[in-house]
């Protein structure tokens, strides 16, 4: 969370970029994205936000294809995903820095010890380039499980960015009332949520398909209207080339991905948009934001403070990194880090919201 108070507050340009990357080639992608955040750079623009698994494409194929049918387009996911930390997060941190910007992008990130394990990831690195937040998506949704694993708690908590504390769930988490809670609860003051290009769930379905662009609607404007906070809606967006390359030719597929596309907006901290939505097009929405706006609504609905009844309800978030083995070293346990340490990975910690120890 960091040591500046919580009334001090701070003015940023924010921008929310709804975008498609190419599909399962992480160099060229990297090099769209810096095409897109030296755009949103020059028309000031000092936190910019990418959609849910930019760098190399969201996993599309698992709602539309029986999982005989995947494994082809599994194995380009994982030869495509990235380690965290890697060469790809040192180019990341290096455009964030050459731009001056404070970025946000999700990732497909591989396991360090196995090709069978990859997770939806989101990575924020500072205006310095550094790596500062490293979140897994806490549970892959429906279908997604055939292409991701299970994430864990750590990193589950606000960055401070420019003077402003920043946290980012991912899809579905946007739904989910205790990971929520748990950001707001460590003093977010902007939320960033990443959404996917498409997300065809329901063929059989008398009221029509998952509405994607509704249920973002919806989620962004009650996260905002209940924490209070500017959130920066964004989302990846689906171009012909993902289409063809999953759909091949099958007008069912395609009318699936087009019939309720993603969308990208920026909302205040009552739930009103300020920017947006931008709905299934690439483009950079931007918006002018002060913390200190916060002040009145918090007045009426502070759920993290005096609207809320610590003695009564309580929260516990275990913020360690999952790890698939422990050693021993002369009967003394110790915690082995089967994985490359990051810039993030400090001492697991045990948080608890409300209540009393």
């Amino acid at each position: 969370m960091g040591n500046r108070p919580v009334n001090q507050f701070t003015q940023l340009r924010v921008a929310a970029v709804q975008a498609a990357p190419v599909p399962f080639d992480t160099d060229a992608t990297i090099t769209k994205l810096e095409g897109l955040v030296a755009e949103a750079a020059g028309n000031g623009a000092q936190l910019v936000a990418f959609g849910e698994t930019f760098v190399s494409g969201f996993p599309v194929w698992n709602n539309v294809l029986p999982p005989r049918e995947q494994h082809d387009f599994q194995v380009r996911l994982v030869e495509s995903a990235i380690e965290v930390p890697g060469p790809e997060t040192e180019r990341l941190g290096a455009i964030a820095r050459r731009h001056g910007v404070n970025l946000s992008v999700g990732v497909n990130e591989v396991s360090p010890v196995s090709v069978g394990t990859v997770w939806n990831a989101n990575l924020m690195f500072n205006s310095d380039g550094m790596l500062v937040n490293h979140r897994r998506k806490l549970v892959a949704t429906w279908s997604e499980r055939l292409a991701w694993s299970h994430g864990d708690g750590h990193d589950l908590t606000p960055v401070d960015l420019d003077g402003a504390r920043v946290a980012a769930l991912i899809c579905g988490e946007n739904t989910n009332p205790l990971a929520r809670f748990a950001v707001m609860a460590q003093g977010e003051e902007v939320h960033i949520a990443t959404y996917p290009p498409a997300w065809p769930f329901d063929a059989s379905s008398d009221r029509g398909d998952y509405d994607l662009t509704e249920s973002i609607r919806l989620r962004s404007a009650a996260h905002s209207f209940e924490a209070k906070v500017y959130n920066i809606v964004a989302a990846t967006s689906l171009d012909d080339a993902m289409i063809d390359l999953v759909a091949k030719g099958d007008p069912d597929i395609e009318k699936a991905f087009r019939a309720h596309p993603c969308a990208s907006m920026i909302l205040d901290p009552v739930g009103h948009p300020i920017a947006g939505p931008l709905v299934e097009d690439e483009g950079i929405l931007y918006a002018d934001i002060d913390t200190r706006t916060r002040i009145v609504p918090k007045q009426a609905h502070d759920v993290v403070g005096t609207y809320n009844r610590m003695d009564i309800f309580r929260l516990e978030v275990n913020t360690e990194r999952h790890r698939p083995i422990r050693t021993y070293d002369g009967g003394a346990a110790s915690e082995e880090n089967a994985q490359a340490p990051t810039p993030t990975d400090p001492t697991a910690r045990r948080i608890v919201l409300g209540g009393a120890e």
